[in-house]
């Protein structure tokens, strides 16, 4: 990444500074200070730190006031030992965010088992000989439990929380490195908070450098891949130029961020927030040019699920949370700030859709809910079209498309049934519903591949096999059997749709490449915990065989 003074990292170690403040947490303050995370930092100015705190104190001393004595004991010893880098609002400072939603991938078993041992090779000390286990215990609660009043993170928050790294003037207009640009992997490794640059062609790493805290497993690529635009569960956005290997600027954005969306230009950037209820705007060098609060036509608040871009259309579309719309911001409109429209386009729907899949034109939007129904909506017309057959918990957002026998059709993996549901585009009818071995979260193939890839990683028996799809007969006609207990998920192609690289996604886990016709493994790379990883070429130009 960048070294020292200027970044706060060395290149491929832990954080040793943030930008003012050239110090680690040491003594009681090192309590909690890099809890979860290897690269877990918060790059908040010193002033920006010191003035948070100050403001806060008042929020989370009524907040210890106001529970038990024993949740008031560990709110006493957050305050001793933690606030100094997780902030007195628990919102982040040179530690991560320490909230609920800021720590949903967390277990509490883990979380205990950090706080008293430590994590190897990261600042966090292990507290076991110093802690009691109901103190311990005590701290997980305290750190699960939701900030009363609720966290704000306002416009002037999220300027001043704004880094720059690099002078753009500094940087290359070559890519450093000999690898195809277009042929590159980002790998996601969430075991040490790292993200590698796999070469495709090579089947090799090139560089390795730390993320934040709780990454988003999907970055987001512009101007032709050169730049790669981050978003973590605690709200940081960070803009990476890969042909220079450097992170550039980071802003954060919420306090709970869903995921982030980027126009194929770099201009323009969106963030989806479940906490504030908010989407953000920004421009691409990440200056905010405004957060709209997302309420409803009846005026309820919601969370903003998901934001996606919708390239063909020049716009970006946003799922919500918790009412019954969905908005559209187009990034053409040369007449308002920055080309981004001022009012979204809503569509009233029938019922709440969090997860959704784009037809290749982006006219269609196929979403589903929580409840197990989906529907199909005309984006232009603004309205629901059709129902959707869907049973259990349809991840749509996993969809991929193919060609067979003349037709277009979509296949989707279910969260809770152990099936592929295959629906042909013309109609919206379910062709097929193929039997796998369990609930699966991913489904992967490429246009040049006669085969789709689908895990059961939802399934406590099955999440280590793969199992290999015939597009036309949508038989399963291969399994990979990994180590039992062991997940093996994620499977993305190369450019060239040679080798299908599958994630072990455990702490000493591993890239998995598969040769894509013999189905039979080629490599393995040790990675910390990989749970994605992302080819530039299919992602812009959008291949249809992986998810965008």
């Amino acid at each position: 990444m960048h070294a020292g003074p200027e970044t706060g990292l060395a290149p491929g170690r832990s954080p040793i500074a943030a930008p003012g403040r050239r110090r680690r947490c040491r003594g009681a303050g090192r309590f909690l200070a890099l809890l979860l995370a290897g690269a877990a930092t918060s790059f908040l100015p010193a002033q920006v730190q010191a003035r948070q705190a100050a403001a806060d104190a008042p929020l989370a001393a009524a907040a210890s006031d106001a529970v038990a004595a024993p949740a008031t004991d560990a709110a006493k010893s957050y305050e001793r030992h933690c606030a100094v880098c997780h902030g007195a609002d628990r919102l982040g400072g040179m530690g991560p965010a320490l909230l609920p939603e800021s720590l949903a991938r967390l277990r509490r078993p883990e979380a205990t088992a950090v706080i008293a041992d430590g994590r190897p090779a990261t600042q966090m000390p292990g507290f076991g000989s110093l802690l009691s286990k109901q103190q311990i215990a005590a701290l997980v609660d305290w750190i699960h439990t939701p900030v009363v009043p609720e966290p704000r993170w306002s416009d002037d928050d999220i300027r001043a929380s704004r880094v720059q790294h690099v002078d753009p003037a500094t940087l290359s207009d070559e890519p450093v490195f000999s690898a195809d640009p277009l042929n590159l992997f980002l790998v996601v490794e969430t075991g040490d908070h790292h993200v590698s640059v796999l070469d495709g062609d090579r089947l090799e790493p090139i560089h390795r450098f730390p993320s934040r805290f709780a990454l988003h497993g999907g970055p987001k690529f512009a101007q032709q891949g050169r730049y790669v635009f981050f978003g973590s569960r605690d709200g940081w956005v960070s803009k990476f130029d890969l042909w220079n290997l450097k992170v550039v600027a980071e802003i954060r954005a919420g306090i709970n961020t869903r995921n982030v969306a980027v126009s194929p230009d770099g201009r323009h950037v969106a963030v989806a927030n479940y906490l504030p209820h908010t989407l953000v705007l920004l421009d691409g060098d990440l200056n905010l040019v405004r957060s709209i609060a997302v309420t409803g036509e009846d005026g309820h608040s919601s969370r903003v699920s998901a934001v996606y871009d919708a390239t063909p259309r020049r716009s970006f579309v946003a799922a919500l949370k918790d009412v019954p719309e969905v908005w559209e911001i187009p990034y053409d409109d040369e007449t308002a700030k920055g080309g981004l429209a001022s009012e979204p386009r809503r569509t009233r729907l029938e019922q709440v859709l969090d997860d959704f899949f784009f037809t290749q034109d982006y006219a269609y939007l196929m979403g589903a809910s929580r409840e197990g129904a989906g529907q199909v909506v005309d984006l232009d017309a603004r309205r629901k079209v059709a129902d959707l057959a869907l049973d259990g918990m349809p991840h749509l957002g996993s969809g991929i498309t193919w060609q067979r026998d003349g037709r277009t059709l979509m296949a989707s993996t279910n969260l809770k049934s152990a099936e592929v549901t295959v629906i042909d585009l013309a109609d919206w009818s379910v062709v097929e519903r193929i039997p796998i071995r369990g609930p699966g979260f991913f489904l992967r193939s490429h246009g040049s591949s006669p085969h789709a890839f689908v895990d059961s990683m939802m399934s406590p028996d099955a999440r280590h096999i793969l199992q290999v799809i015939d597009k036309q007969t949508l038989k399963v006609v291969r399994e990979i059997v990994g180590e039992p207990g062991k997940t093996l998920a994620h499977v993305e192609f190369t450019r060239d749709g040679r080798y299908a690289l599958a994630s072990l996604s455990e702490t000493d886990g591993a890239i998995v490449v598969y040769d894509a016709l013999s189905l039979e493994e080629v490599k393995r790379l040790p990675m910390k915990k990989p749970i994605g990883k992302y080819n530039v070429w299919n992602k812009i130009s959008r291949e249809e065989g992986t998810s965008h």
